[in-house]
Protein backbone atom coordinates (compact mmCIF):
# COMPACT_ATOMS: atom_id res chain seq x y z
CA UNK A 1 0.00 0.00 0.00
CA UNK A 2 0.85 3.48 -0.67
CA UNK A 3 -0.02 5.22 2.93
CA UNK A 4 0.65 8.74 3.76
CA UNK A 5 1.29 9.70 7.52
CA UNK A 6 0.89 12.74 9.00
CA UNK A 7 2.67 13.84 12.46
CA UNK A 8 4.09 16.53 14.39
CA UNK A 9 8.29 15.90 14.72
CA UNK A 10 7.82 16.70 18.34
CA UNK A 11 9.89 14.68 21.47
CA UNK A 12 6.33 13.72 22.56
CA UNK A 13 4.39 10.58 22.51
CA UNK A 14 2.19 11.32 18.75
CA UNK A 15 5.23 12.01 17.20
CA UNK A 16 7.46 9.18 18.75
CA UNK A 17 4.16 6.89 17.60
CA UNK A 18 3.69 8.17 13.90
CA UNK A 19 7.28 8.14 13.18
CA UNK A 20 7.75 4.36 14.96
CA UNK A 21 4.50 3.20 13.14
CA UNK A 22 6.10 4.48 9.67
CA UNK A 23 9.14 2.51 10.11
CA UNK A 24 7.30 -0.89 11.36
CA UNK A 25 4.56 -0.28 7.77
CA UNK A 26 7.99 -0.18 5.60
CA UNK A 27 9.64 -2.63 7.51
CA UNK A 28 6.14 -4.66 6.28
CA UNK A 29 6.36 -3.69 2.19
CA UNK A 30 4.36 -0.60 2.27
CA UNK A 31 5.30 2.69 0.83
CA UNK A 32 5.25 5.32 3.65
CA UNK A 33 4.86 9.31 2.62
CA UNK A 34 5.59 10.92 6.21
CA UNK A 35 4.67 14.63 5.59
CA UNK A 36 5.50 17.01 8.69
CA UNK A 37 7.04 20.86 9.12
CA UNK A 38 10.37 19.16 10.28
CA UNK A 39 11.76 15.76 9.94
CA UNK A 40 11.26 13.92 13.02
CA UNK A 41 13.77 12.81 15.39
CA UNK A 42 13.79 9.25 14.91
CA UNK A 43 13.12 8.98 11.20
CA UNK A 44 16.76 10.37 10.54
CA UNK A 45 18.05 6.84 9.23
CA UNK A 46 17.54 6.35 5.45
CA UNK A 47 15.07 3.56 4.71
CA UNK A 48 14.02 3.03 0.67
CA UNK A 49 10.32 2.46 1.94
CA UNK A 50 9.62 5.86 3.50
CA UNK A 51 10.05 9.36 1.73
CA UNK A 52 9.49 12.77 4.28
CA UNK A 53 7.87 15.53 2.64
CA UNK A 54 8.95 18.73 4.72
CA UNK A 55 5.68 20.82 4.42
CA UNK A 56 7.70 24.23 3.82
CA UNK A 57 5.61 27.77 4.90
CA UNK A 58 6.25 31.07 3.08
CA UNK A 59 5.92 33.88 4.98
CA UNK A 60 3.93 36.74 3.49
CA UNK A 61 3.06 40.48 5.65
CA UNK A 62 -0.11 39.36 5.42
CA UNK A 63 -0.11 36.81 7.60
CA UNK A 64 1.13 36.96 11.36
CA UNK A 65 0.68 33.31 11.77
CA UNK A 66 1.53 31.26 8.55
CA UNK A 67 -1.31 29.10 7.77
CA UNK A 68 0.47 25.33 7.89
CA UNK A 69 -3.24 23.98 7.41
CA UNK A 70 -3.12 25.12 4.24
CA UNK A 71 0.30 24.48 3.01
CA UNK A 72 -0.30 20.34 4.44
CA UNK A 73 -3.63 19.99 2.63
CA UNK A 74 -1.87 21.41 -0.64
CA UNK A 75 0.87 18.61 0.01
CA UNK A 76 -1.81 15.73 0.59
CA UNK A 77 -3.42 16.84 -2.85
CA UNK A 78 -0.11 16.56 -4.34
CA UNK A 79 0.88 13.11 -3.00
CA UNK A 80 -2.69 11.59 -3.68
CA UNK A 81 -2.18 12.62 -7.22
CA UNK A 82 0.94 11.73 -8.04
CA UNK A 83 2.06 9.09 -5.33
CA UNK A 84 -1.25 7.39 -5.46
CA UNK A 85 -2.25 7.04 -2.10
CA UNK A 86 -4.03 4.34 -0.69
CA UNK A 87 -4.97 5.72 2.26
CA UNK A 88 -4.35 9.40 4.84
CA UNK A 89 -3.11 8.77 8.52
CA UNK A 90 -3.25 11.30 10.28
CA UNK A 91 -1.85 11.82 13.78
CA UNK A 92 -4.21 14.26 15.67
CA UNK A 93 -7.61 16.07 15.06
CA UNK A 94 -6.35 19.05 14.09
CA UNK A 95 -4.91 20.87 12.05
CA UNK A 96 -4.38 17.31 10.29
CA UNK A 97 -7.84 15.78 9.86
CA UNK A 98 -8.99 19.26 8.51
CA UNK A 99 -6.10 19.40 6.34
CA UNK A 100 -7.37 15.84 5.28
CA UNK A 101 -10.40 16.51 4.40
CA UNK A 102 -9.76 20.22 2.29
CA UNK A 103 -7.83 17.79 0.18
CA UNK A 104 -10.09 15.50 -0.29
CA UNK A 105 -12.44 18.34 -0.75
CA UNK A 106 -9.97 19.66 -3.63
CA UNK A 107 -9.48 16.41 -5.83
CA UNK A 108 -12.95 15.43 -5.72
CA UNK A 109 -14.06 12.20 -6.97
CA UNK A 110 -10.08 12.01 -7.85
CA UNK A 111 -10.30 10.91 -4.03
CA UNK A 112 -13.13 9.75 -3.31
CA UNK A 113 -11.59 6.09 -2.44
CA UNK A 114 -8.68 7.38 -0.56
CA UNK A 115 -9.99 7.34 3.41
CA UNK A 116 -8.91 9.72 6.20
CA UNK A 117 -7.72 7.70 8.90
CA UNK A 118 -7.18 9.68 12.60
CA UNK A 119 -5.44 8.28 15.49
CA UNK A 120 -6.19 10.50 18.41
CA UNK A 121 -3.90 11.01 20.99
CA UNK A 122 -4.91 12.92 23.55
CA UNK A 123 -4.23 17.27 24.19
CA UNK A 124 -6.17 16.84 20.88
CA UNK A 125 -9.10 15.79 22.71
CA UNK A 126 -9.01 16.58 26.30
CA UNK A 127 -7.28 20.24 25.96
CA UNK A 128 -7.02 21.53 22.51
CA UNK A 129 -10.32 20.19 21.10
CA UNK A 130 -12.49 21.27 24.53
CA UNK A 131 -11.48 24.92 23.56
CA UNK A 132 -14.74 26.59 22.17
CA UNK A 133 -12.30 27.78 19.39
CA UNK A 134 -11.60 24.72 18.19
CA UNK A 135 -14.31 22.75 19.59
CA UNK A 136 -16.80 22.72 16.06
CA UNK A 137 -13.93 22.03 14.10
CA UNK A 138 -12.79 18.99 16.24
CA UNK A 139 -15.93 17.56 16.12
CA UNK A 140 -16.88 18.25 12.53
CA UNK A 141 -13.66 16.87 11.71
CA UNK A 142 -13.09 13.55 13.22
CA UNK A 143 -16.96 12.98 12.13
CA UNK A 144 -15.32 13.24 8.32
CA UNK A 145 -12.56 10.73 9.15
CA UNK A 146 -13.22 7.27 7.18
CA UNK A 147 -11.68 5.57 10.65
CA UNK A 148 -11.05 7.29 13.59
CA UNK A 149 -8.43 5.57 16.54
CA UNK A 150 -7.67 6.15 20.48
CA UNK A 151 -4.86 4.92 21.89
CA UNK A 152 -6.59 4.19 25.08
CA UNK A 153 -9.96 3.05 26.86
CA UNK A 154 -9.95 6.05 28.53
CA UNK A 155 -9.31 8.33 25.15
CA UNK A 156 -12.21 6.60 23.41
CA UNK A 157 -14.30 7.46 25.89
CA UNK A 158 -13.52 10.97 26.42
CA UNK A 159 -13.44 11.55 23.26
CA UNK A 160 -17.82 10.24 23.30
CA UNK A 161 -17.98 12.04 26.58
CA UNK A 162 -17.00 15.79 25.09
CA UNK A 163 -17.76 15.42 21.59
CA UNK A 164 -20.91 14.29 19.20
CA UNK A 165 -19.09 11.58 17.51
CA UNK A 166 -21.37 9.32 15.27
CA UNK A 167 -18.04 7.23 14.77
CA UNK A 168 -16.70 3.51 16.13
CA UNK A 169 -13.92 4.34 17.74
CA UNK A 170 -11.22 1.38 17.50
CA UNK A 171 -9.06 0.96 20.28
CA UNK A 172 -5.22 0.55 19.05
CA UNK A 173 -2.72 1.00 21.84
CA UNK A 174 0.91 2.39 21.53
CA UNK A 175 3.61 0.54 21.21
CA UNK A 176 7.36 -0.01 21.57
CA UNK A 177 10.15 -1.93 20.39
CA UNK A 178 11.24 -4.29 22.71
CA UNK A 179 14.39 -5.52 21.47
CA UNK A 180 15.62 -1.45 21.23
CA UNK A 181 13.98 -0.52 24.99
CA UNK A 182 15.31 -3.82 26.83
CA UNK A 183 17.46 -3.64 30.09
CA UNK A 184 21.12 -4.08 28.21
CA UNK A 185 24.47 -4.48 30.26
CA UNK A 186 25.26 -0.29 30.73
CA UNK A 187 27.31 -1.00 34.27
CA UNK A 188 30.18 1.57 32.54
CA UNK A 189 27.20 4.12 32.40
CA UNK A 190 26.03 3.53 36.03
CA UNK A 191 29.13 3.67 37.31
CA UNK A 192 29.53 7.23 35.48
CA UNK A 193 26.38 8.13 37.60
CA UNK A 194 25.98 6.84 40.34
CA UNK A 195 28.14 5.22 43.47
CA UNK A 196 28.32 3.07 46.64
CA UNK A 197 25.34 1.50 45.39
CA UNK A 198 23.12 4.56 44.85
CA UNK A 199 20.10 4.15 43.23
CA UNK A 200 19.12 6.33 39.89
CA UNK A 201 15.47 7.64 39.56
CA UNK A 202 14.31 8.63 35.92
CA UNK A 203 11.78 11.10 34.62
CA UNK A 204 11.61 11.38 30.84
CA UNK A 205 9.15 14.24 29.49
CA UNK A 206 8.90 17.85 27.49
CA UNK A 207 8.48 19.54 30.74
CA UNK A 208 5.57 21.30 29.97
CA UNK A 209 3.54 22.05 33.13
CA UNK A 210 0.93 19.14 32.65
CA UNK A 211 3.72 17.01 33.10
CA UNK A 212 4.06 18.34 37.00
CA UNK A 213 8.08 18.00 36.88
CA UNK A 214 8.15 20.29 39.84
CA UNK A 215 6.20 17.10 41.73
CA UNK A 216 9.34 14.87 40.72
CA UNK A 217 11.73 17.20 42.20
CA UNK A 218 9.72 17.65 45.14
CA UNK A 219 9.12 14.43 45.58
CA UNK A 220 13.11 13.67 45.56
CA UNK A 221 13.87 15.64 48.05
CA UNK A 222 11.26 13.77 50.23
CA UNK A 223 13.26 10.30 49.29
CA UNK A 224 16.85 11.67 50.06
CA UNK A 225 15.02 13.07 53.46
CA UNK A 226 14.31 9.38 54.20
CA UNK A 227 17.64 8.37 53.98
CA UNK A 228 17.81 6.82 50.49
CA UNK A 229 20.99 7.68 48.10
CA UNK A 230 19.54 8.18 45.00
CA UNK A 231 20.39 10.06 42.30
CA UNK A 232 17.69 12.28 39.65
CA UNK A 233 18.09 12.25 36.02
CA UNK A 234 15.93 14.39 34.13
CA UNK A 235 15.76 13.78 30.00
CA UNK A 236 13.98 15.59 27.81
CA UNK A 237 13.70 19.76 27.56
CA UNK A 238 11.17 22.57 27.76
CA UNK A 239 9.52 25.64 29.29
CA UNK A 240 9.65 24.20 32.54
CA UNK A 241 13.05 22.75 32.88
CA UNK A 242 14.21 26.90 34.67
CA UNK A 243 11.88 26.62 37.10
CA UNK A 244 12.79 22.91 38.12
CA UNK A 245 16.24 23.87 38.11
CA UNK A 246 15.20 26.74 40.63
CA UNK A 247 13.65 24.65 43.00
CA UNK A 248 16.13 22.30 43.19
CA UNK A 249 18.96 24.76 44.31
CA UNK A 250 16.45 26.46 46.46
CA UNK A 251 16.07 22.07 47.81
CA UNK A 252 19.98 22.02 48.03
CA UNK A 253 19.17 18.78 46.24
CA UNK A 254 21.52 19.80 42.89
CA UNK A 255 24.24 17.72 43.78
CA UNK A 256 22.44 14.81 43.02
CA UNK A 257 20.30 16.15 40.11
CA UNK A 258 21.50 15.76 36.68
CA UNK A 259 19.32 17.42 33.67
CA UNK A 260 20.34 15.36 30.40
CA UNK A 261 18.68 17.56 27.57
CA UNK A 262 16.91 15.92 24.92
CA UNK A 263 18.38 12.18 24.76
CA UNK A 264 18.49 10.09 20.96
CA UNK A 265 19.65 6.68 22.80
CA UNK A 266 16.94 7.14 25.58
CA UNK A 267 17.20 3.71 26.16
CA UNK A 268 20.70 3.73 27.47
CA UNK A 269 19.52 5.87 30.44
CA UNK A 270 16.38 3.57 31.00
CA UNK A 271 18.35 0.23 31.15
CA UNK A 272 20.16 1.99 34.38
CA UNK A 273 17.66 2.99 36.09
CA UNK A 274 16.01 1.30 38.75
CA UNK A 275 12.41 4.04 39.18
CA UNK A 276 10.60 5.76 36.45
CA UNK A 277 8.54 9.08 37.91
CA UNK A 278 5.51 9.73 35.61
CA UNK A 279 3.16 12.59 37.90
CA UNK A 280 1.38 13.82 35.06
CA UNK A 281 -1.64 15.78 35.01
CA UNK A 282 -3.04 14.34 31.77
CA UNK A 283 -1.88 11.09 30.15
CA UNK A 284 -3.71 9.06 27.66
CA UNK A 285 -1.73 6.58 27.50
CA UNK A 286 1.77 6.79 29.21
CA UNK A 287 4.45 6.22 26.22
CA UNK A 288 7.79 7.35 28.16
CA UNK A 289 6.36 5.22 31.12
CA UNK A 290 5.76 1.89 28.57
CA UNK A 291 9.48 2.54 27.05
CA UNK A 292 10.45 2.15 30.54
CA UNK A 293 8.79 -0.72 31.29
CA UNK A 294 10.24 -2.43 28.42
CA UNK A 295 13.17 -2.15 29.85
CA UNK A 296 12.32 -3.31 33.41
CA UNK A 297 12.16 0.00 35.13
CA UNK A 298 9.03 -0.03 38.14
CA UNK A 299 7.21 2.83 37.16
CA UNK A 300 5.76 5.24 39.81
CA UNK A 301 2.74 7.37 38.29
CA UNK A 302 -0.49 9.35 39.09
CA UNK A 303 -3.78 7.99 38.53
CA UNK A 304 -4.65 10.10 35.74
CA UNK A 305 -6.05 9.11 31.90
CA UNK A 306 -4.78 5.94 30.44
CA UNK A 307 -1.95 5.54 33.03
CA UNK A 308 -3.93 2.78 35.44
CA UNK A 309 -4.36 0.71 32.39
CA UNK A 310 -0.45 0.47 31.56
CA UNK A 311 0.24 0.21 34.89
CA UNK A 312 -0.83 -1.73 37.42
CA UNK A 313 -0.85 -0.79 41.05
CA UNK A 314 1.15 -2.89 43.20
CA UNK A 315 2.64 -5.02 40.07
CA UNK A 316 4.38 -3.02 37.59
CA UNK A 317 4.80 0.17 40.14
CA UNK A 318 2.52 2.13 42.38
CA UNK A 319 -0.49 4.72 40.93
CA UNK A 320 -0.88 7.76 43.40
CA UNK A 321 -3.26 10.04 43.74
CA UNK A 322 -2.85 13.04 41.04
CA UNK A 323 -0.54 15.81 43.47
CA UNK A 324 0.11 13.24 46.12
CA UNK A 325 3.94 14.34 46.18
CA UNK A 326 4.02 12.52 49.54
CA UNK A 327 2.32 9.36 48.67
CA UNK A 328 4.80 9.07 45.36
CA UNK A 329 8.10 9.83 47.45
CA UNK A 330 6.75 6.93 49.77
CA UNK A 331 6.19 4.46 47.20
CA UNK A 332 9.46 4.80 45.56
CA UNK A 333 11.20 4.36 48.62
CA UNK A 334 9.26 1.69 49.27
CA UNK A 335 10.81 -0.16 46.13
CA UNK A 336 14.10 1.28 46.22
CA UNK A 337 14.52 -0.02 49.58
CA UNK A 338 13.25 -3.94 49.18
CA UNK A 339 15.38 -5.60 46.15
CA UNK A 340 12.61 -8.33 46.54
CA UNK A 341 9.77 -5.97 45.79
CA UNK A 342 12.33 -4.43 43.06
CA UNK A 343 13.21 -7.33 41.21
CA UNK A 344 9.54 -8.25 41.25
CA UNK A 345 8.49 -5.31 39.69
CA UNK A 346 10.88 -5.22 37.12
CA UNK A 347 9.93 -8.43 35.66
CA UNK A 348 6.13 -7.42 36.08
CA UNK A 349 6.93 -4.28 34.74
CA UNK A 350 8.23 -6.10 31.12
CA UNK A 351 6.10 -8.60 30.85
CA UNK A 352 3.53 -6.32 30.39
CA UNK A 353 5.47 -4.27 27.87
CA UNK A 354 5.56 -7.32 26.15
CA UNK A 355 1.95 -7.28 25.73
CA UNK A 356 2.29 -3.87 23.48
CA UNK A 357 5.04 -5.27 20.79
CA UNK A 358 5.50 -2.95 17.95
CA UNK A 359 4.79 -5.38 15.34
CA UNK A 360 1.78 -6.94 17.12
CA UNK A 361 0.22 -3.52 17.37
CA UNK A 362 1.82 -2.27 13.99
CA UNK A 363 -0.25 -5.88 12.42
CA UNK A 364 -3.81 -4.40 14.07
CA UNK A 365 -3.11 -1.25 12.59
CA UNK A 366 -2.53 -2.88 8.86
CA UNK A 367 -5.66 -5.04 9.51
CA UNK A 368 -7.57 -2.17 10.02
CA UNK A 369 -6.13 -0.42 7.06
CA UNK A 370 -7.41 -3.32 4.93
CA UNK A 371 -10.44 -2.98 6.43
CA UNK A 372 -11.60 0.80 6.08
CA UNK A 373 -9.86 1.01 2.68
CA UNK A 374 -11.79 -2.07 1.36
CA UNK A 375 -15.78 -0.71 2.89
CA UNK A 376 -14.71 3.10 1.46
CA UNK A 377 -13.42 1.05 -2.17
CA UNK A 378 -16.81 -0.60 -1.94
CA UNK A 379 -18.73 2.82 -0.88
CA UNK A 380 -17.26 4.52 -3.95
CA UNK A 381 -17.41 1.97 -6.73
CA UNK A 382 -13.58 1.50 -7.08
CA UNK A 383 -12.35 -2.21 -7.74
CA UNK A 384 -10.55 -3.72 -4.18
CA UNK A 385 -7.24 -3.63 -4.05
Amino acid sequence: MNIGIVGYPTYGGSGVVATELSKGLAKRGHNVHFMSYARPQRLEAFNTNISFHEVSINAYPLFEYPPYDLALASHMVNLIEYEKLDLLHVHYAIPHTTSAYLAKQILGPKAAHVPIITTLHGTDITIVGSDPSYLPVVNFSINQSDGVTAVSGYLRDETYMRFEIDKKIEVIPNFVDLVRFSRSGKDHFRKAIVQDGEKIITHVSNFRKVKRVQDVAEAFALILKSGVKAKLLFVGDGPERPVVEQLCREQGTCEHVRFLGKQDNVEDILSVSDVFMMPSASETFGLAALEAMSCGVPVVSSDVGGLPELNIDGETGFVCKLGDVQGMADRVTAILTNEELLARMRIAARKKAETFEQDVIVAQYEEYYMKVVERLRAKSGVRSM
